[in-house]
């Protein structure tokens, strides 16, 4: 089937929810290929989805063999990869943990303190769906039904303006940005909405409010234009949630498996949540999402308060497996810093930048005033070869697979000062 008939045959029957341009119909590494032939260096990566990059040898062989023995049995069966993909995730979210207790009280010696530090790491559990809203959901839910179960009945979530945590109206609800909400007022009730970072109207907010039964936030906040939490603000969540017997949920569904640097973002900021969530690049472009929580607060789930038909699927558990292991044997995390680090040094160099924000290979770049339309440039960009994306009309948007290498952002920087230049 050529071009033309796949975008006739998708305008008369999908519904229009994306503005599309060109037809992929292969990929390797960072290089994407389309029906005419033409390479495109990928900085997008399926929207921070193929952590591998595309057709990773390691991942497409799990899937195959997988999808040759058993594709789906449904959760009332056990099957191969999923505890382990669970034990994976626990290891990773412990990496590097410290015990804050123990480091204050400073009556241990280095050895001493790692040790305790390693044996107060929680246990953390993982309920599987398929995709990030879907992780999301399940997030609020049990943070609702802890403190219904514990007799408080709490039922108000602190979410963060400019914050996105998914499509469905629970989610949309929690995504405090207007243009999103509107078109789909009533929306479901019980959030409280903050600004990212004030850690003043969140005091506000708590001392004037006895119901909160959690925060919920991103790390960096991707779709409304890269915006990292501060570490005084990711402290004082913490802090104000261990106060009034909140839950602390981090979205790790664009920031997390390694992206950030540290296999989550939290982890960056040393601070640790009660529940989160992830999703995009866990099983590197197979449909996964995971809502994780720790031991004691995951325990108030029974059977029959949650669930999912294709959640944690035989294939999907397959290929988690394979990327989570990749991940965690690999230089991954080191990398991502790295080549973060050198990424927004070489924006920094183009005139027409005026910003870089981010962490690690989650990258915004700020243009500057009198430049065409941020979605302008990224078509243009696209012409040259490069797949990148704009968050609004002044932000592009970086988020290549972890494989990317320097010789590839030296690219993508001659490109972009050139289109910027010419624009």
């Amino acid at each position: 089937m050529t071009y033309q008939q796949t975008q006739e045959l998708e305008s008369q029957y999908v519904m229009h929810t994306f503005g599309r341009s060109v037809e992929f119909v292969s990929g390797q590494g960072m290089t994407l290929t389309d029906t005419q032939g033409k390479t495109y260096t990928d900085f997008l990566a399926g929207i921070a989805v193929c952590s591998l990059g595309h057709c990773h040898p390691v991942l497409t062989k799990a899937i195959q063999d997988q999808a040759e023995k058993l594709i789906h049995v449904s959760n009332y069966f056990y099957i191969e990869h999923r505890a382990e993909v669970a034990k994976l995730i626990n290891d990773a979210a412990n990496k590097g943990f410290t015990d804050h207790a123990s480091q204050a009280a400073g009556t241990h010696g280095e050895a001493s303190q790692a040790q305790t530090s390693q044996a107060h790491a929680p246990v953390w559990k993982t309920f599987f769906a398929n995709s990030g809203a879907e992780a999301n959901e399940c997030a609020m839910k049990l943070a609702r039904l802890r403190a219904k179960r514990n007799g408080t009945n709490k039922n108000t979530i602190v979410c963060l303006k400019g914050s996105f945590h998914g499509r469905t109206l629970e989610t949309v609800a929690a995504t405090m940005q207007d243009w999103l909400q509107d078109p789909f007022q009533p929306l479901p009730g019980g959030f409280v909405a903050c600004e990212r970072n004030n850690v003043e109207e969140l005091r506000a907010i708590f001392a004037t409010n006895p119901d909160i039964c959690a925060v919920m936030l991103e790390p960096v906040q991707g779709e409304s234009g890269v915006h990292p939490m501060t570490q005084e603000f990711m402290e004082a969540v913490r802090e104000l949630c261990d106060a009034n017997d909140a839950m602390m949920i981090c979205d790790e569904v664009q920031t997390g498996v390694y992206r950030c640097g540290k296999p989550f973002a939290f982890q960056v900021y040393g601070v640790t949540p009660d529940i989160f969530t992830m999703a995009k690049g866990i099983a590197g472009g197979f449909p996964m999402g995971a809502c994780v929580a720790q031991a004691q607060v995951a325990d108030v789930f029974k059977p029959g308060d949650h669930g999912s038909t294709f959640g944690g699927s035989n294939l999907a558990c397959a290929a988690a497996h394979a990327v989570m292991q990749e991940l965690e044997s690999g230089n991954y995390d080191a990398h991502a810093q790295e080549m973060g680090a050198y990424l927004r040094e070489k924006l920094e160099t183009i005139p027409q930048i005026v910003e870089t924000r981010g962490l690690g290979l989650l990258v915004g770049a700020e243009l500057a005033a009198g430049l065409p339309d941020a979605h302008d440039i990224m078509a243009r960009m696209l012409e040259a070869g490069f797949v990148i994306n704009a968050t609004g009309p002044t932000t592009l948007r970086l988020l290549p697979p972890l494989v990317v290498e320097k010789e590839h952002c030296d690219a993508l920087v001659a490109a972009l000062g050139t289109v910027l230049a010419e624009a």
